[in-house]
């Protein structure tokens, strides 16, 4: 079988099996809470839930009661009751219905009972209870005010920040520190210590987005020139899956992001090799292939840290071998999906910025293999 053969049959597998979205890295459930912010919003949630079912059931209950409940033989329906006349007589609102010669009758009376206690007194009490843990919950999802800074400002010491920017369609992460040298910057996924709160700084680089990881936290937005700010912190090592929550464009549904929370000691590791640059080339075939990479459409938009590759239209490259997902969670980072989404991104993201930069077979296998390196 040829190259030209072996590719356009991955790319015909890629194409039937995208709409499936392949991809389960990690969960994405509001229910499945990973983070003492998650926790309290799941509290809250349950609250409500069994809160609201317990009114409807009360409301449902007292309608049923109303339609069904046995009547004295001798009681007239209301409208069967010959009409009083005298406040359009007297012109005055004393007149009604079904009234006696003094005082409302007792059905009235006790309507308004009914009405001021139902629809007063009780939704008040409900609703101020209900207040009291909302108010406890956003207590346990906000920040100190001094988070709010401007995106790229270093944080304070102690502090873990990130700042993530959505793009159409995809995010990047940028780890802050106050030493510039130990900044980095990823793409597309977030690795956070176990137990260790991290400030997660949002903002926009075209239009409005919005993060939302359910198992972990709420949702917020990215607005361009305005920077928002929330706290994920992780109880235990695992994955949860996240998602743009704002419809930003055309390819909306597959802007998705994976967090990763470790023990701080490898985290600290993951860290450091972050931070590094790209692996050098270990022989003549590795040499060939960043050769290829080097002189590819690809360094347009592309950075690779230790290399002459400097774009930034694109998610940074550099160590993209050790992310778990392609194309903002699109695709599991295999091989073969590596090659797929070089030769045609269009084919499995339509109308993603990513362009299909035309190469040929031995172009597309040399930049999909050193693309395969950069761990």
């Amino acid at each position: 079988m040829s190259v030209g053969t072996a590719m356009l049959g991955a790319c015909a597998l890629l194409r039937s099996s995208v709409f499936a979205q392949a991809i389960a890295v990690a969960p994405q459930s509001a229910l499945e809470t990973g983070g003492p912010a998650a926790a309290s919003i799941g509290e809250l949630w349950n609250l409500m839930l069994w809160l609201g079912g317990a009114v409807t059931a009360l409301v449902l209950a007292g309608l049923a009661w109303a339609i069904f409940r046995r009547r004295p033989a001798d009681m007239n329906a209301e409208a069967d009751q010959r009409p009083d006349t005298r406040g359009e007589r007297l012109n005055d609102e004393s007149g009604a219905r079904g009234r006696v010669e003094s005082g409302r009758p007792r059905s009235e009376r006790i309507g308004v009972r009914v009405m001021v206690g139902g629809g007063i007194v009780f939704p008040t009490i409900v609703l101020g209870f209900l207040l009291v843990f909302v108010m406890r919950t956003l207590a346990a999802t906000s920040l100190p005010s001094h988070v709010f800074a401007q995106p790229a400002d270093p944080p304070r010491p102690g502090e873990l920040t990130v700042l993530v920017t959505g793009h159409q369609f995809w995010w990047e992460v940028q780890y802050l520190d106050a030493d510039p040298q130990r900044q980095f910057e990823t793409a597309n996924e977030l690795r956070i210590p176990v137990g260790r709160r991290v400030i997660v700084r949002l903002a926009a680089g075209d239009v409005i987005h919005s993060f939302w990881v359910p198992g972990l936290q709420g949702k917020m937005d990215n607005i361009p020139g305005r920077t928002n700010a929330l706290a994920l912190e992780a109880s235990h090592p695992g994955r949860w899956r996240g998602q743009c929550a704002e419809y930003c464009g055309i390819q909306h549904a597959k802007m998705a992001l994976v967090v990763v929370a470790e023990p701080a000691a490898q985290w600290e590791a993951w860290a450091t090799r972050q931070r590094s640059p790209a692996p050098a080339a270990g022989d003549s075939v590795a040499s060939a292939d960043r050769a290829t990479f080097l002189t590819s459409g690809c360094v347009l938009c592309h950075a690779v840290r230790g290399t002459p590759a400097g774009g930034d239209l694109g998610p940074d490259l550099t160590h993209l071998a050790s992310r778990l997902t392609l194309a903002a969670g699109t695709l599991p980072n295999t091989p073969g999906h590596r090659y797929g989404w070089i030769a045609d991104p269009q084919a499995i993201k339509p109308g993603s910025r990513m362009p299909a930069v035309p190469m040929s077979p031995a172009e597309l296998h040399g930049i999909a293999r050193y693309l395969g390196t950069l761990d």
